[in-house]
């Protein structure tokens, strides 16, 4: 594992150094031909490595929510919903986890997603403190890739100063910007929902006004070892980003599964987030099917942290996610 980022200080590094010690790193996994880490790990931030990338997921917060009123953001068989949630959750509570990706290759330091910042609930915006907490600092990011632009993905991008990552380019799909920061769109969204038009308007400001925003069309390589992959549904340019280097493979997937004792085992099931459910869910499908098949590590935006996983089939025309330290 390469653990010196050409942007890290002496005095970072010399923490970073000492974490390590205390921590472990990541080792390979040979059953699943892959990296996992060693144990134990902070619950702020969890390295592994991919190839010759060390990427670090940022825990931006936890919180609970009522199963119930989870209950009526779900579409699908109401009482299978409700089964499953009980199984899973006997409490009635269930966790919800803000999950942010910070990919160092040596070469850059690249952010997948900027959590909420002080848009979402007081239990999040943590990213920040902990990507400082893995050594490295918001100043030391080169480029940002989001997966789209709700809240609670791009709400970290500022700070009071303006910029939270002022040397950093931050990319997303022309299809998401376009729906977004798209004014007409916003006058002709119902009350509830214009919310998170003003959010992504407010946290792409300062970098559209800094010539630090760029958009790219559909999917393919960004920069090396980073490609993008159209997931729309969820919103109109949702997007994945593969993560790959030295025959190792990472899926970011952003938002596919928001709460997976349910969405794993029935991908037909969609939330009132969904800007489009019908594709939201056929897309859900596809991109399981494929990680299962392929057998790729998963990093879940929405997953309990640290996010990472496998995916694999259960037989019955679902899923079954498998966390990457089990």
């Amino acid at each position: 594992m390469k653990i010196a980022h050409r942007h890290t200080p002496p005095r970072l590094l010399a923490v970073f150094f000492a974490a390590t010690l205390l921590l472990g790193t990541a080792t390979p996994n040979s059953a699943f031909g892959a990296e996992a880490p060693a144990r134990p790990q902070a619950t702020a931030f969890y390295r592994i490595t991919v190839g010759d990338f060390a990427v670090t997921a940022l825990s931006d917060g936890a919180a609970k929510r009522p199963a119930e009123q989870q209950l009526q953001l779900l579409y699908g068989d109401k009482e299978k919903i409700t089964a499953a949630l009980r199984r899973a959750y006997p409490d009635g509570q269930i966790p919800t986890a803000v999950n942010a990706y910070l990919i160092d290759t040596g070469a850059k330091l690249m952010l997948i997603d900027a959590g909420n910042g002080r848009m979402g609930s007081p239990a999040m915006g943590q990213m920040i403190d902990n990507l400082r907490a893995a050594g490295y600092r918001p100043e030391d990011v080169d480029e940002i890739y989001l997966t789209h632009m709700h809240g609670d993905h791009v709400g970290g991008l500022v700070a009071e100063t303006g910029r939270a990552f002022p040397q950093a380019t931050v990319y997303a799909a022309k299809a998401e910007a376009e729906y977004w920061l798209n004014d007409s769109n916003l006058d002709a969204a119902p009350d509830a929902a214009k919310r998170s038009f003003q959010a992504a308007k407010t946290a792409l400001a300062p970098y559209i006004a800094a010539g630090k925003f760029q958009t790219f069309a559909g999917g393919g390589p960004l920069t090396p070892g980073i490609r993008a992959e159209a997931l729309p549904g969820h919103t109109p340019g949702h997007t994945a980003y593969f993560i790959e280097s030295k025959g190792r493979t990472l899926l970011l997937w952003g938002d596919i599964v928001h709460v997976a004792a349910v969405q794993f085992a029935d991908p037909a099931v969609t939330i009132a987030y969904d800007s489009d459910r019908a594709v939201a869910a056929a897309t859900r499908q596809q991109i399981l099917a494929a990680a299962a098949q392929n057998g790729w590590l998963i990093g879940g935006a929405h997953i309990l942290f640290p996010g990472f996983g496998r995916v694999r089939a259960d037989g019955n025309g679902g899923y079954v996610f498998q966390p990457l330290d089990e």
